[in-house]
């Protein structure tokens, strides 16, 4: 029941206040003429009851129900007042104006008639014939009020049920303008990755080869002039898929971290020095990355945990190597844990085969020293390159950047992935760089069969447009690399040399929304593959371990090298990083732990 008040309006109410002052008026007079009943007052209040409640209960079910029992019980209760007092006829004037706002559709036709004639004259004939006409227009003026007061009802709830409609087609509308509008999109999207996006990237790979013909300084100015407008129109392009936030930092790296410590001290209070040593040159964007990522975390954790108000940073351009150095005069610790990211910044290093050291000591504060190698070296053996691209131009452009590296050597070109597994077979590449989107065979399908086929051959993705899903899949899928076709040519052949190594690198912005979407969970979610061998308990990747193998059978340096189309620099690098993570002093050390253990 208190479901049904809960739906009440106005009207509702209105009714139910005059039902019950008829009510309360029945009782008064009914207590007044007791003496005059000829039934007992009690029987008199519980008909009084009756036709107050059984009417108003029988109304929340059907509205005939309604119009029944009140002819009945509260039209009997009036008769029988009648025959008793003549002037009770008007008591049941009250009921004729609720008949006549309740009823509805066809009901008027018998409850019209009942009410305005049958009635009156029942209760005419009790009391006395010739006031039936004075009965039937009084009866009829009220029922007629009551009959208007209907028609406003029914308006009202007609009124109401158009709002709720007119509410509900806004939403529906406003839904459908949503998925149109992401319908459009993902239209403009796909356009535009399909038609600007290869567009942009032929036209800028197009330009790097004619900087071999410039010969003029105002030639070279236009066409690097050329170069930075279609890579920044790119970017656009990129922001406006991917709704990315930020184009990507073309600051240098002594500015990015100029601009980091000057950040870090306005926030904090804290003084910091920075200063540099040796001759600045230019470095890649993973170089550039995880120097400032390692700047950032030392610099938290001299505040947060070391409670330092004097920071002192130094960068030191050395002849084979990058140093970062961050010390600050806090509280140190014997154990760092809590709140300093050590694994995350040695990770980082690692993957570039640099090194983090940490130095710390109650009230002597704590030192960071991060080294990257400044630039690989010089390969004895050039790299063996796949290029697999189904635009031609691309392919060809591809090719001629390439071909200026002394260490390079473009071995094949191949339109898809189906002729790249032909070509792979026979030419033995060492990298493939592989496009997404080709005819016949993707680039996912053709990563996945190239490393289920020859698993020593290091495929790179490259694409136009960063995707994080196909990113995801494609890495999934055994790619060792993901990188975008407008990076520069210096940043590809870097990448092209640390993916050969055996380090797996993606795309700084590819990165970045990999994480926003997948909060860094993107690889962990499926199991590892049968095929592929779960990593070593020491924690060495795949290639440290082949490294580790070869330095266990007694092998120098510089076959380990040859061996795996390595140079000799790069083989040292790889010893001193896994010594490293193993906490060794020499070779001996090192297969004694991880080979020793397993056996």
């Amino acid at each position: 029941m208190l479901d049904f008040i809960k739906r009440w309006f106005w009207y509702d109410w209105m009714m139910f206040v005059i039902r019950t002052i008829l009510f309360v008026s029945l009782l008064f007079t009914l207590e007044h003429f007791s003496e005059q009943l000829t039934i007992p007052f009690w029987l008199g209040a519980l008909w009084g009851i009756a036709a107050f409640s059984i009417p108003w209960v029988c109304l929340q079910k059907h509205y005939t129900y309604y119009l029944i029992s009140e002819m009945v019980i509260s039209g009997g209760l009036c008769l029988y007042a009648v025959s008793l007092f003549p002037e009770a006829y008007v008591a049941f004037l009250g009921p004729t104006f609720m008949i006549a706002s309740n009823s509805a559709q066809k009901s008027y036709r018998w409850a019209g008639p009942m009410t305005i004639f049958v009635i009156p004259a029942l209760l005419a004939e009790l009391s006395e014939p010739s006031n039936l006409m004075t009965m039937i227009l009084q009866f009829g003026l009220i029922y007629a009020v009551g009959f208007a007061f209907q028609l406003l009802v029914v308006n009202h709830r007609q009124s109401e049920m158009i709002r709720d409609q007119y509410a509900v087609l806004e939403q529906y509308s406003s839904q459908v303008e949503r998925l149109t509008l992401a319908e459009e999109r993902n239209r403009l999207s796909k356009d535009l990755h399909d038609t600007m996006g290869h567009s942009f990237t032929s036209i800028m790979m197009g330009l790097e080869t004619l900087r071999s013909e410039m010969n003029t300084p105002e030639g070279e100015r236009k066409l690097e002039s050329l170069l930075q407008l279609t890579r920044g129109s790119l970017d656009e392009v990129r922001q406006y898929v991917h709704q990315v936030g930020a184009a990507q930092d073309s600051r240098t790296l002594v500015e990015s971290l100029q601009a980091l410590t000057a950040e870090f001290q306005a926030l904090t209070k804290v003084t910091v020095r920075l200063r540099t040593l040796g001759e600045e040159v230019q470095v890649s964007q993973q170089i550039k990355m995880t120097l400032h990522r390692c700047l950032q975390e030392s610099l938290t954790h001299a505040v947060r945990h070391g409670q330092a108000d004097e920071i002192a940073v130094s960068l030191h351009f050395e002849e084979k190597q990058l140093r970062l150095e961050v010390q600050d005069n806090g509280l140190g610790t014997e154990e760092l844990q809590a709140g300093f990211d050590l694994t995350a910044m040695k990770e980082r290093a690692s993957d570039l085969q640099g090194q983090v050291h940490i130095h710390s000591k109650p009230g002597e504060g704590t030192v960071v020293t991060c080294t990257l190698p400044r630039q690989a070296e010089q390969q004895e053996e050039a790299i063996r390159l796949l290029l697999v691209d189904g635009q031609p131009s691309i392919r060809e452009s591809l090719q001629m950047i390439l071909a200026r590296e002394k260490d390079f050597e473009v071995v094949g070109l191949a339109v898809d992935g189906e002729q790249a597994l032909e070509q792979c077979e026979r030419l033995r590449p060492h990298v493939v760089l592989m496009d997404l989107h080709m005819p016949r065979m993707d680039g996912v399908e053709a990563a996945k069969l190239v490393k289920q086929k020859h698993p020593g051959v290091r495929v790179l993705i490259m694409t136009t447009i960063q995707e994080t899903e196909k990113a995801v899949e494609a890495l999934r899928s055994g790619a060792d690399g993901y990188l975008l076709k407008s990076s520069e040519p210096r940043e590809l052949s870097e990448t092209i040399r640390l993916v050969h190594r055996g380090v797996m690198m993606i795309a700084q912005d590819v990165t970045n929304q990999l994480i926003q979407n997948y909060g860094g969970g993107a690889f962990r979610e499926q199991p590892a593959e049968p095929d592929k061998p779960l990593p070593p308990p020491s924690g060495l990747t795949p290639r440290e371990m082949d490294i580790l193998q070869c330095l266990s059978k007694g092998l120098r340096y510089k076959t380990i090298a040859a061996k795996l189309y390595l140079s000799e620099g790069t083989v040292r690098n790889y010893a001193s990083t896994i010594y490293t993570k193993l906490g060794v002093r020499n070779r001996e050390e090192a297969v004694q732990k991880v080979f020793g253990n397993q056996g």
